[in-house]
C-alpha cells in the first residue's frame, strides 16, 4: 500500500492513503534513507509503501519514494546531526511578528537561508497586524521593505481580526505548504483562521518574558477544505541551520548571489577581502546592513537578535 505521512510522533508515523485511510506504521527492520544522516529518517510529506498488518489497522513502512525537496535544521538535542522538519513541499510559509513576542530578524534570515539552499520558494507572514499602531506600522513596513527588495513575498494578516486571511487560504488551494515560526506568533490561530474545521491548540503569549508558549508538539499535515495541505510545525525558539561553508553562505542570500561574479576573488567571503562586490554594495546600502549583519552571524557560528527599532 501506499500513503502519505501526515503526522510522526517518536517511532510511529501517521500514514493516509489517497482514498483517505488512515494507518498507524512503524518503520520495518533497519530500513534507512540512503544518503541521509539525520535523527529522523522519515519525515511530514513523504511519499512511503507499506506492508499491511494482520489488524488492518497498523503497518511496517518498507520504501520511501524520491523526495521532490525537503527541509531540515540541526537538531535541539544533538547539534551534529540534522532533524527533517518536512519533505515534498511548494512553498515555506515563516510566520513572523514583531511583537508580542517580536520574531529576530536573525532568526528570518536563517529560515529563508535554509529554504534556499533545498530550493524550497519561502514567503515571510507578518501576522498580528490588529495590534499594531502608527509607529509600528511604520516599522512594518521597513521590514517589509527589506525583503520584498530582494524578491521576498511577504504579506500581512490577523489571525484575530481576519485581514488578509482569505487572499492567503485562495493562494494555498491545491499547494503543500510548510507553516513555521517561533513559538508565540499566532501560527496555529492562523491555521485555524484558514479553516475552521481545524481546531489547532493555541496558548497566549508569556506576559512576563513575551515569549510563545509551544502549542504543536510535533509536526502534523492537515488538509484544508479547498484541496490545500499545511504542514504544521513545532515554535521554534532558534532556528539552528546545518552547517554550510563559508563560501557557501553568500549563495543563499540573492542580493549577494547576484554580485559573487563581482568579487576580485573567486573565493572572497566577502569579510575581509579588498574589491568587494558584496562590501561595496553594503556601504551603498543596496544590501541592506542587517542582512549583511546576518550573514557574518551565519558565518561565523553566532546567533542574531535584531530588536525592530534599529531597522533603519
Amino acid at each position: 500500500m501506499q500513503g502519505v505521512v501526515h503526522i510522526t510522533t517518536g517511532s510511529w508515523y501517521r500514514v493516509i492513503t489517497a482514498d483517505g485511510e488512515r494507518f498507524e506504521c512503524k518503520i520495518k527492520g533497519n530500513f534507512r534513507i540512503k544518503g541521509i544522516k539525520t535523527t529522523n529518517p522519515i519525515a511530514v510529506g513523504d511519499v512511503v509503501d507499506f506492508d499491511l498488518l494482520p489488524d488492518g489497522k497498523t503497518g511496517l513502512i518498507n520504501n520511501i519514494h524520491e523526495r521532490k525537496n525537503c527541509i531540515i535544521r540541526r537538531s535541539v538535542n544533538l547539534s551534529h546531526q540534522s532533524h527533517i522538519i518536512a519533505t515534498n513541499i511548494d512553498r515555506a510559509f515563516l510566520v513572523t511578528s514583531l511583537f508580542q513576542p517580536r520574531t529576530p530578524f536573525g532568526f528570518i534570515d536563517r529560515f529563508l537561508v535554509t529554504a534556499e539552499a533545498y530550493f524550497i520558494p519561502a514567503t515571510i507572514i507578518f501576522n498580528k497586524i490588529d495590534i499594531y499602531d502608527e509607529e509600528s506600522l511604520t516599522l512594518l513596513k521597513m521590514a517589509q521593505k527589506i525583503y520584498s527588495d530582494i524578491g521576498y513575498e511577504c504579506r500581512v494578516v490577523s489571525a484575530l481580526r481576519g485581514d488578509g486571511v482569505d487572499d492567503l487560504r485562495h493562494f494555498l488551494a491545491n499547494k503543500t505548504s510548510l507553516f513555521s515560526g517561533n513559538s508565540g506568533v499566532g501560527k496555529s490561530a492562523l491555521i485555524n483562521a484558514l479553516d475552521s474545521n481545524l481546531q489547532i491548540k493555541t496558548a497566549e503569549v508569556s506576559g512576563y518574558h513575551q515569549k510563545g508558549r509551544h502549542t504543536t508538539t510535533f509536526a502534523e499535515m492537515h488538509r484544508l477544505d479547498n484541496g490545500g495541505l499545511i504542514i504544521d510545525t513545532p515554535g521554534i525558539k532558534e532556528f539552528g541551520m546545518v552547517d554550510f561553508s563559508k563560501n557557501e553562505v553568500a549563495l543563499f542570500f540573492p542580493e549577494m548571489k547576484a554580485l559573487l561574479h563581482e568579487c576580485k576573488f573567486a573565493n572572497c567571503t566577502h569579510v575581509h577581502e579588498p574589491n568587494c562586490a558584496v562590501k561595496s554594495a553594503v556601504s551603498e546600502y543596496h544590501i541592506h546592513p542587517q542582512r549583511y549583519k546576518s550573514y557574518l552571524n551565519i558565518l561565523s557560528g553566532k546567533e542574531m537578535n535584531i530588536e525592530p527599532w534599529e531597522l533603519k
